[in-house]
């Protein structure tokens, strides 16, 4: 099968969350079991772009309403990612050095998804299948089937995951010009609650959808940022599919970040080294157990809590613990966390930012990954986390939920509660320290979670199934489930 991965982000080209991670692997793995994966994404102005070298595979013209421009796909030349990796470059809107917060990611997004399907379109063949990611390119399906010039794709199967339904792209119908003339019969397709929505949108079109959790799927009927409708009524086509990881890059045994390497045999004189150079680079107690967050400084991911949550453990349990936080987000909260520093007894400290080096040495070292999630559609650092021997201290929800067993049950290895409050935090603090201080069972969760297996063999596979069983529609193209023209909201 030939499948076309088209994204937003893809690592290690240009990543701002779990998402890049994905589609950085998924492709990969594709390949490796014979398939043509390929990646589509927009051309950022990235370190990536600068160190490589590229072949133009494509030249074309196309418009966003009244905005005619020139595109450009570029190829990178040794395949050195796993796939064939695609660069769309449209002057002056995508070349820029962020991924994301722009006030015309609008007309940046529309405006790459118009180019993609543009140059597909002109292909001597057609894929067997366009997997579009999120709400970047959740119109992508939309405009396969109802813009006039792109009918003749209408037969390629369509697949949308969802990695975040949060975040949905909406826009005001003043900008439904943007998009290539279209059928006005359809335009329930695009509405929800009377605005265009891409991500809506997509889950109506695509062929199928796909979540990246069982639980995430199921949370997404009581909880989806206003979607909870229409994942009800479209749930006969959605499917949730465990995310994988890397388990090329996320090697305790061979990772290029780390100078101390191990494996499940010697994971505990590994990880002293590892959090030995931790402790000595952020002041640190080394006999005190290590707990971390690395992520995002948002409420989605809970971190507005931890402040409190820091102060609360120091106050009840006492200062029996190191805390070591890795992010950045909400300036409020960096700024709190910043000010625990002055208060800090070689027990706390903060990085504020980004550092790909900082993450990998913080798994390897840490004995506690800390993720207080109030939304976590899948989760990449738990797993990453295990892989490395470091517990998880996790809130019991989405693909937390799908990943994680508390220790206090049969077979479980982990930290799990179920509140995303300051005192739930707390709490499992507590039981961390305790669990700490019994360095029998503390050996015996490490190796339990190093030997499970996280990897995207398994996931790769139901992927295929869901490709495969689309083949032997291609000659007739499913609508979305009830009437094509009927507003869902």
């Amino acid at each position: 099968m030939e499948i076309i991965h088209v994204s937003a982000e893809c690592y290690p080209v240009a990543k701002a969350g779990g998402l890049g991670d994905v589609v950085g692997a998924l492709p990969k793995y594709q390949n490796e079991l014979g398939h043509i994966a390929k990646v589509v994404m927009p051309m950022y102005k990235t370190k990536f772009l600068l160190d490589n070298i590229w072949d133009v595979v494509h030249k074309g013209r196309t418009n966003i309403g009244d905005y005619w421009f020139d595109y450009t796909v570029i190829k990178e030349q040794t395949n050195k990612l796993g796939f064939d990796l695609y660069l769309v470059d449209i002057n002056g809107l995508l070349d820029r050095e962020k991924i994301y917060g722009y006030d015309d990611d609008t007309e940046r997004f529309t405006a790459f998804q118009v180019a993609v399907v543009d140059w597909i379109a002109v292909w001597v063949h057609h894929p067997d299948v366009i997997h579009v990611h999120d709400h970047h390119t959740g119109l992508i399906p939309f405009i396969i089937k109802h813009c006039y010039k792109y009918q003749h794709l209408h037969q390629v199967p369509t697949v949308l995951t969802i990695h975040n339904a949060q975040y949905q792209g909406i826009m005001g119908w003043d900008k439904s010009h943007l998009l290539p003339p279209w059928d006005s019969w359809k335009w329930g397709m695009l509405d929800w609650k009377n605005n265009i929505n891409p991500l809506a949108s997509g889950i109506k079109c695509a062929w199928k959808v796909t979540t990246v959790s069982m639980s995430y799927l199921d949370e997404l009927r009581q909880s989806a940022n206003g979607l909870e409708a229409l994942f009800e009524y479209e749930r006969g086509k959605c499917t949730g599919i465990l995310n994988g990881i890397d388990t090329d890059v996320w090697d305790p045994e061979k990772d290029t970040y780390l100078q101390e390497h191990f494996s499940v045999d010697t994971v505990t004189a590994g990880k002293a080294k590892n959090k030995r150079r931790l402790c000595e680079t952020f002041d640190l107690d080394i006999n005190k157990p290590l707990i971390v967050f690395i992520g995002r400084l948002v409420g989605e991911k809970g971190a507005d809590m931890l402040p409190a949550a820091i102060s609360d453990s120091y106050y009840y349990i006492g200062r029996e613990m190191n805390f070591l936080i890795l992010g950045s987000g909400f300036p409020e909260v960096e700024a709190q966390l910043a000010a625990l520093q002055k208060l800090a007894q070689k027990d706390y400290n903060v990085y504020i930012g980004y550092n790909e080096s900082l993450s990998h040495l913080m798994y390897a070292g840490a004995d506690y990954l800390l993720m207080p999630s109030r939304v976590e559609p899948c989760g990449l650092n738990q797993m990453y986390a295990m892989r490395y021997g470091t517990i998880p201290m996790v809130r019991r929800t989405g693909g937390l939920k799908d990943t994680v067993i508390d220790y206090g049950e049969k077979g479980g290895y982990g930290i799990v509660y179920n509140w995303a409050s300051v005192g739930d935090i707390t709490h499992s603090i507590w039981r961390a320290v305790d669990l700490f201080e019994d360095k029998a069972k503390m050996s015996e969760v490490r190796e339990k979670m190093m030997r499970l297996d996280f990897s995207w063999q398994h996931s790769v596979q139901q992927y295929l199934k869901l490709y495969e069983a689309l083949l032997p529609q291609k000659k007739e193209a499913p609508e979305a489930e009830g009437e094509p023209d009927k507003k869902i909201v």
